[in-house]
């Protein structure tokens, strides 16, 4: 697993100030895994006390906005055919974006509008890129902060929880048990998230 390091470095420098920096790349349009981040932060918490974890998720969760505006403003203020033009160059390839998934993450906020953003934060890769379709959606900034918070708040404190329950009862296993978990969610997630796009669609039929 290519993260242990990264997991390990962490547990030695990680402060609330390095989650929100860390946490913010991870909301933006640079990939980066949240998983690397609260897990060993909330772990840090439950066994050195160094750290609160209530506070780690507040942290994580507004570095996640932060990251978020970057995309909400860049999408909002540059327009779409800069977006997709930086989705297929170099740059953005590196980002891991091209721009089916930027359609994809557009096609999901049209269908789904406002609690696509929160719900779109829970699923795996279209938690980073559903702010750029709120951006070029010109979302209310209010309403996309809103959204943005809460679901950022909600996968964070999943992620948290994960850490501080390895710390209680797996200590020294952290690498091990956050690779075997954040599988484990991101599947859960994925299903959570195909769940609400159904039952969206299916009350979207029935209005019809």
């Amino acid at each position: 697993m290519q993260s242990i390091p990264f997991i390990a470095w962490c547990l030695e420098h990680l402060n609330y100030w390095v989650i929100t920096f860390l946490m913010a790349i991870e909301s933006s349009f640079i990939p980066f895994p949240s998983e690397v981040v609260v897990p060993p932060a909330a772990y840090k918490a439950a066994t050195t006390g160094e750290l609160n974890v209530f506070l780690v998720v507040v942290f994580a969760t507004l570095g996640a906005i932060i990251g978020a505006l970057v995309n909400y403003g860049l999408a909002r203020y540059l327009g779409r055919p800069l977006v997709y033009r930086f989705a297929e160059s170099r740059i953005g390839h590196m980002c891991l974006i091209d721009s089916e998934k930027v359609e994809n993450a557009e096609r999901y906020f049209d269908e789904h509008g406002a609690v696509g953003t929160f719900f779109g934060r829970l699923v795996p890769a279209v938690r980073q890129l559903i702010s750029i379709p709120a951006g070029l959606a010109r979302m209310s900034l209010g309403r996309f902060v809103l959204y943005t918070t809460l679901g950022a708040g909600l996968w964070n404190s999943i992620l948290a929880f994960m850490g501080w329950y390895i710390g209680h009862y797996y200590s020294g296993r952290l690498e091990e048990k956050v690779a075997q978990y954040s599988s484990e969610l991101k599947m859960a997630m994925l299903f959570l998230g195909v769940a609400v796009v159904l039952y969206l669609a299916y009350k979207g039929l029935k209005k019809k």
